[in-house]
């Protein structure tokens, strides 16, 4: 029986590779990261080439893209090109009567071989390209190749879609092709398809109306037809699907049997209290997710909640309320956020907020307040140990803290609820080691609030977080002004003078600005504080006056600009020189960040020019003007984020994104969306749409392959949606697996790495 988990090593034949060496297609392979024929198979291709008639070579057509059967008449030797690095070979094909040539540049001699592989003289090859011709002789670009075993109806090779793989110079499209048909042809040999399994339960496959596993492998890897290739990809994309939402219907099974201790607050408590005293009416979206997270921390199994919302809708508020009703509870609330910066800005926010509620110990009941304090690694000995003694000892029903409320050391009396802030920073690793320190007192698992400040269109929340409940904060406090969004072209003098006289008229009404760049030092090879590089970053050319150097005059060493080089030009500008400035960034020492941040609050700092440090939790209401330096290097969400620092206090903002790219580039055409609307759910759409489905999971992070390779979470919401409700039957009545061997294989398999961790943010 075929072994598809087998190193390809022993599946597949060595081969001649049209040198008369020997070759070995698995080593090939290996380069794409393919070991077994299970990960061969799974290589699913990428496009696929519709090929039409043959087209004899004299009646071709310069220009149209072809497809045509000729014989190899000549495979030439490698030769080194004349006027740069690299190598070329020329093969000659013939159909009988005419000539093509075709030909093959490598860096080096030795990669030719995978490449010339199926070009052995006097074989019939079939080869779709572009025609095209130099000096009377018929040249075909790029070409497709695939030999014509030998009785093949050629013609019948031609209509059929050609398969296109995800490939690299050391191992092209046709190895990967020869290896998956080799494989196929093993299986089909095979009574009852053995070597391959089916991972969906019979049930699913019968009322979806899926292919057998082994007929949509055939039908994706060598389809007769569209039609028949539609089909194997309806089966294997619900697969993905399904596999995806069983491991996300495990996580919550397995949730809902675990204990915590229910948190219930009382009618005159701390959370009462604080509720009276709010100088404005909640939102009556707050009250419904407030009313949701209330109902969950009342029940005796720990709350798993995700709470989203768009720039300014109030998350914060909302985690306050349910923090100050487990503290009513009796117990504790530890809120763990990315930055030094942000936990800073959360416990001023969360004490100014509290007002008097935050003074006095911890007294769970007692509407007289608790005690809220920050632990961070860059804490001093004394300020450090104080902290510690109040989260271990219960006098703080808050802590508010960094990565440091990961350490060893770091002991809750009650811990009741976990707050994640930017959910998307942390590992599951790391949300998992804060949980367990609520265990260790044994009253249970904490319950869990997860926030992202990144609107998750409702298909990707299924996908990624299918696992937890999710709120959704839709509607925006009164009193949000508007923000008028204006890009900005960086080789344009006068716009960038403007933009610096925009920051002079907003301080001159008492009004201050931010200056976001992406990097700190002129010499950073990588970006700042976590900015977030679009896969689209284009190289812009030196920024314009007024983001080059001092003056306007010097040219910045590269783009994109950096801290130092804009504060250059912030101070030495004859519109912003006057203004009070400092820089913010992830460097500086913490505290001197408490100082630039605390003085900026109280209106002693005109202008600051930062990273995106300030890209969450800051918020200043005097801050009305924003200016993004080289924002055609931020991705859409980010940008988005930034811009919600302004128009936060009632002062309508302006918003100035300052871009070295072409209107018409990707990153043109994301700014002019960002200009267009503020629905932060919508630009998430749009943000999703322009990257490659493998990011959502999380595995082009570090270059594996995703789990998703025909399943696109926007495009496909209804295959999400009728496999998720399967899937939570299906736990339901088998919340082992243990009647779906192949199922509980195919997750154990596939949801790992970096999927699992990413599947497990929250």
């Amino acid at each position: 029986m075929l072994d598809l988990d087998a190193p390809l090593s022993s599946l597949l034949p060595r081969a001649g590779d049209g040198s008369g060496k020997n070759a070995d297609p698995a080593k090939w392979l290996s380069h794409l990261g393919l070991e077994t024929g299970r990960d061969l198979l799974w290589h699913l291709p990428r496009k696929y080439l519709d090929r039409g008639e043959l087209t004899a070579i004299r009646e071709l057509t310069v220009g149209e893209d072809v497809t045509i059967v000729a014989q190899v008449q000549d495979v030439g030797k490698p030769q080194p090109l004349r006027q740069k690095s690299g190598w070329r070979v020329v093969v000659t094909l013939s159909d009988g009567r005419d000539r093509i040539t075709t030909t093959f540049f490598m860096a080096t001699p030795h990669q030719f071989g995978p490449v010339l592989r199926p070009f052995v003289a006097g074989a019939l090859v079939m080869a779709s390209g572009r025609a095209g011709q130099f000096n009377g002789t018929w040249q075909l670009d790029k070409p497709t190749v695939e030999p014509v075993p030998q009785g093949a109806d050629a013609g019948a090779m031609a209509e059929a879609p050609l398969p296109l793989y995800p490939a690299t110079r050391d191992c092209p499209s046709y190895v990967v092709r020869a290896g998956v048909e080799t494989l196929l042809d093993a299986l089909e040999a095979e009574p009852a398809s053995e070597g391959l399994g089916e991972t969906l339960p019979a049930d699913v496959v019968a009322g979806e109306g899926l292919l057998p596993p082994l007929a949509a492998l055939r039908a994706v890897h060598r389809p007769r037809d569209r039609a028949q290739l539609a089909a194997g990809q309806d089966r294997l994309r619900f697969e993905e699907a399904f596999v995806l939402q069983t491991a996300l219907a495990l996580r919550r099974a397995s949730s809902a049997t675990q204990a915590a201790v229910p948190r219930t607050p009382s009618a005159d408590g701390l959370a009462a209290a604080f509720d009276g005293r709010l100088p404005f009416p909640l939102t009556g979206a707050q009250r419904r997710v407030g009313d949701e997270i209330a109902a969950e921390l009342a029940r005796p199994h720990p709350m798993q909640r995700l709470l989203q919302g768009d720039v300014g809708s109030g998350k914060t508020l909302v985690a306050l309320r349910a923090m100050l009703a487990v503290v009513d509870g009796g117990g504790q609330a530890a809120l763990l956020a990315p930055t030094e910066v942000l936990a800073a800005q959360h416990l001023r926010s969360i004490t100014g907020a509290l007002g008097d509620l935050a003074a006095g110990g911890f007294l769970g009941g007692d509407a007289r307040g608790t005690r809220v304090v920050l632990l961070t690694g860059s804490m001093g000995a004394a300020a450090r140990r104080e902290s510690l003694l109040a989260a271990a000892s219960g006098e703080a029903g808050i802590v508010v803290g960094t990565h440091a409320l990961l350490q060893e050391g770091v002991q809750f009396a009650d811990l009741g609820l976990v707050v994640v802030d930017e959910q998307h920073r942390f590992g599951v690793e790391q949300r998992d080691v804060l949980r367990r320190k609520g265990t260790e007192t044994g009253r249970g698992i904490p319950h869990l609030l997860a926030m992202t400040a990144t609107p998750i269109p409702r298909t990707v929340a299924m996908t990624l977080f299918g696992d937890l409940e999710t709120s959704v904060l839709d509607e925006l406090p009164p009193g949000r002004a508007e923000v008028q969004t204006v890009v900005v072209p960086q080789d344009k003098p006068a716009w960038i003078d403007r933009t610096w006289q925009r920051i002079a008229e907003e301080a001159a009404l008492g009004r201050q600005a931010y200056v976001v760049c992406a990097r700190i030092e002129a010499d950073d090879d990588d970006l700042a504080d976590g900015a977030e590089e679009p896969d689209d970053a284009e190289e812009p050319p030196a920024p314009a006056r007024g983001a080059k150097g001092a003056g306007g005059g010097r040219p910045a060493p590269r783009p994109p600009a950096a801290v130092s080089q804009v504060l250059d030009v912030v101070r030495t500008h004859p519109a912003t020189a006057a203004l009070r400035t400092e820089v913010l960034h992830g460097r500086l020492p913490p505290a001197e960040k408490e100082d630039v941040m605390g003085r900026f609050a109280a209106g002693e700092v005109d202008v600051v020019v930062a990273t995106t440090v300030v890209e969450v939790g800051v918020d200043v209401p005097n801050a009305s003007v924003m200016v993004v330096v080289d924002a055609d290097r931020f991705g859409i969400s980010q940008l988005h984020q930034l811009r919600g620092r302004i128009g936060r206090g009632g002062l309508p903002g302006t918003c100035l994104l300052l871009s070295g790219t072409s209107p018409d580039s990707r990153a043109g055409r994301r700014l002019k969306a960002l200009a267009r609307t503020r629905d932060g759910f919508e630009l998430a759409r749009l943000d999703l749409a322009e990257r490659r489905e493998g990011d959502v999971l999380g595995a082009a992070q570090s270059g594996e392959r995703t789990s998703l390779q025909l399943l696109g979470v926007l495009q496909h919401a209804d295959v999400i949606e009728r496999a998720r409700a399967r899937a939570r039957t299906l736990v339901e009545v088998d919340p082992d697996l243990a009647r779906h061997p192949g199922l509980a294989a195919a997750v154990a398999s596939r949801v790992t790495g970096d999927t699992a961790a990413f599947l497990g943010r929250a």
